[in-house]
């Protein structure tokens, strides 16, 4: 992770599936954990969901509260 991901995941939208267009810290615990489980996609955008998920998991989902615009 870098100082910029956070940034990343209350910015970047989901460019495809289900929740296409919502946000990455947006996106439901079971979706984050279904790629968990079923593997992350390549690139950043899969570092990204790795990274969210990490997040959620652990109950941490507030840290990105301050970043949102």
């Amino acid at each position: 992770m870098n100082a910029d991901d956070l940034n990343k995941l209350v910015n970047f939208q989901m460019p495809y599936g289900k929740y296409k267009g919502k946000l990455i810290a947006d996106l439901p615990g079971n979706y984050l954990n279904w790629f968990a489980r079923e593997g992350y996609p390549s690139g950043e955008i899969g570092r990204l969901l790795e990274l969210m998920q990490e997040i959620d998991h652990n109950g941490l989902k507030y840290i990105l509260d301050p970043l949102r615009k």
